[in-house]
């Protein structure tokens, strides 16, 4: 039956730094290289028929060392979108067959934080106001300035998962997703019929397998979080609660 990873890439650099990174293509930190390795080994045995990943390194370099300790996968493909559009030409011949996929896509990218980019959280509240920052990081659909909101987030990452993700879905492959935290809320939010408040209130955390199993019609049947039993984190919000943070 199919079933669906998503994976936000291990901590980075600019997240040990406590700053807004958004499209800033920072590193994976120390830690978050440990993080990405942990996962991978977790989803050693998974046999993935794709991964898809975002433009930005942090999420390719946590999926890469995913894929090093899977004992599925000798060799990959990476397949990058040029601007909007795939590349239309790739057609896999005989000899790729044993090649696994990884398709590189800027719609599974961060949120983009415009002007906050590269600032201090705190600096930030310093300068815009603690409230400000609370409710441009916090509500659904008000952006910071010449940034996104999860809502235009959603509305770019939504339409490529229901174009090219989904139908490999249908057809009952196994996937991995390795993307950020706001991108992957968007699929979340889709997944369980989350409300906006109930996505914006859910804890996302680095490096910590999300593993969706579906049956017939992508019904979902079973979801499970890979980590550490001292840091598993608390249950999804129920439907019928409007409370966020």
């Amino acid at each position: 039956m199919p079933q669906l990873t998503l994976l936000r890439h291990g901590e980075s650099a600019w997240n040990l730094q406590n700053r807004f990174t958004g499209w800033v293509d920072v590193s994976l930190s120390a830690d978050g290289v440990a993080e990405a390795v942990q996962a991978g080994e977790w989803l050693r045995d998974m046999r993935f028929d794709a991964v898809f990943t975002s433009a930005l390194l942090r999420a390719q370099d946590t999926a890469y060392e995913v894929l090093k300790r899977n004992r599925h996968c000798t060799h990959y493909l990476r397949i990058h979108e040029t601007g909007s559009a795939r590349y239309g030409h790739y057609d896999r011949a005989a000899q790729d067959r044993g090649e696994l996929v990884v398709h590189v896509s800027e719609s599974l990218n961060e949120r983009y934080y415009g002007d906050l980019q590269g600032l201090n959280k705190t600096a930030a509240a310093d300068h815009f106001g603690a409230e400000q920052v609370h409710i441009w990081r916090r509500s659904y659909d008000v952006p910071p300035p010449n940034g996104e909101s999860l809502k235009m987030t959603a509305e770019r990452t939504l339409p490529y998962y229901h174009a090219y993700i989904e139908p490999l879905l249908r057809a009952g492959q196994t996937l991995l997703v390795t993307a950020h935290g706001n991108s992957l809320r968007a699929l979340i939010m889709h997944l369980e019929a989350m409300t906006p408040e109930q996505i914006l209130a859910y804890e996302l955390h680095t490096g910590a397998p999300h593993v969706y199993d579906f049956g017939a019609n992508l019904a979902l049947t079973g979801k499970r979080i890979l980590r550490a039993p001292d840091t598993a984190p608390t249950p999804p919000p129920r439907k019928e609660s409007a409370n966020g943070s």
